[in-house]
């Protein structure tokens, strides 16, 4: 379940601004301020099912956009490399070649 959060808040991060208010309000309540999913209902005067069902559909949303995009996927391989390139660098190695291509995977993911 953590792990499936942490997602949901990495594509929310991603794609926010590719959702309605409504959605990104419902998301940031029910992911971000952890309110349950009846709390958000008796805030906004809606049902619970209600609720359910758009942060449901706003997953599946994200998920879609980064089946598309792939922002989310292309952020943690920049991330891999970084570290990679740091660890290697905190050895006390000079640059290089594998931290030479460390460096130019980085430049070609951005």
């Amino acid at each position: 379940m953590l792990e499936k959060t942490t997602r949901v808040n990495f594509l929310f991060d991603f794609y926010q601004s590719l959702l309605t208010d409504k959605q990104r309000i419902y998301m940031e309540l029910y992911y971000l301020d952890d309110l349950s999913l009846g709390e958000i209902a008796e805030e906004y005067h809606v049902s619970r099912q209600a609720v359910y069902d758009n942060v449901r559909r706003t997953e599946a949303m994200l998920e879609d956009y980064e089946a598309k995009l792939m922002l989310f996927e292309k952020f943690k391989q920049r991330t891999e490399v970084i570290d990679r390139l740091e660890q290697h660098l905190s050895d006390g190695q000079a640059l290089t070649a594998e931290a030479a291509s460390l460096l130019r995977q980085i430049q070609e993911h951005d």
